[in-house]
């Protein structure tokens, strides 16, 4: 399932607490963050570990455009993690 831009401003502006993960490299992270914890997508194999403990929570992942997060979310889901949600449109989408 994925979440709307929208619904997870409206989250944040709340204060809600969000296991938010962005799988962007780290030169974009250092770029423009919103406060996700920065796994790259071809380390999320390898970091996996970090996340232990999250299989029955809601992760909302996130990239620039949402394609490399679709990828995440697949990758968690094949491993154990049932609530995993994309933002879609990814940063292009939350910074318009």
């Amino acid at each position: 399932m994925d979440i709307t831009v929208q619904e997870l401003k409206e989250r944040q502006e709340k204060g809600e607490q969000l296991n938010l993960i962005d799988v962007r490299e780290p030169n974009e992270y250092a770029d423009d963050n919103i406060g996700a914890t920065l796994i790259p997508l071809g380390e999320l194999p390898y970091r996996l570990d970090e996340l232990e403990g999250m299989e029955e929570q809601e992760v909302i992942v996130h990239c620039r455009s949402g394609a490399r997060s679709a990828r995440a979310q697949q990758y968690l889901e094949e491993n154990g993690f049932s609530n995993v949600r994309n933002l879609i449109g990814g940063m292009l989408e939350y910074r318009k």
